[in-house]
């Protein structure tokens, strides 16, 4: 997967190489899917929700350009995959999942294999995580419309966020904002991508 999805399409950084390696992407996706867990596809994961294909969740994490006393928020916890990844290279990772139930399992899951600086809460990606704000990170898994003011607000000046930006299923680029030292923000698109919708509201 590393070698044939990923490093061929250009992902150089080699700590995100490793985690890419030593992460059981098969155990965040559902039984009956695992043999494909690690094909270069988004596997579905229930409740309307995927799994993003290795390529895009290392490209992601590269972007982000993680370190290691970075406190990051995601939004869209899924199950737990993008969160393992990071929780190697940095301090502490804040994540927020809208569907209940994928809250709790990855919440489960990410405890069972060890991943003590993840914390997973259910609610809405929209509001952020402002007890824990600022955050030197940001990484959005679901495309909303536009970029959410919270978020940017939640963004420490010489931070960074990474997130899929577009209200069509065909019209999303992945965009990486970056705010300044002075609070300003710089703002570049990567690549089209496609991205389940981010929904507004806690799910019950």
């Amino acid at each position: 997967m590393v070698r044939e999805q990923i490093e061929a399409r250009g992902i150089r950084n080699p700590d995100v190489l490793r985690v890419m390696r030593q992460t059981p992407r098969h155990l965040f996706v559902p039984e009956p899917m695992r043999s494909s867990a690690y094909e270069d596809h988004p596997v579905p994961i229930g409740y309307g929700q995927t799994i993003s294909q290795p390529y895009i969740v290392a490209l992601m994490t590269e972007l982000l350009e993680p370190h290691k006393d970075a406190k990051v928020l995601e939004i869209g916890t899924g199950s737990g995959y993008q969160a393992a990844v990071l929780a190697p290279l940095v301090r502490h990772v804040y994540t927020i999942e809208i569907v209940r139930e994928l809250a709790e399992s990855s919440s489960a899951l990410l405890k069972t294999l060890g991943y003590e600086n993840v914390t997973v809460r259910w609610g809405d990606g929209y509001l952020g995580w402002p007890e824990e704000a600022p955050f030197d990170r940001i990484i959005v898994t679901a495309a909303p419309p536009e970029l959410p003011q919270t978020l940017i607000e939640q963004l420490k000046p010489g931070g960074k966020l990474v997130a899929p930006v577009g209200s069509s299923v065909f019209g999303q680029d992945l965009i990486v904002v970056e705010k300044t030292r002075d609070g300003k923000m710089r703002r570049r698109s990567v690549i089209p991508v496609m991205f389940v919708p981010m929904v507004k509201g806690r799910q019950r």
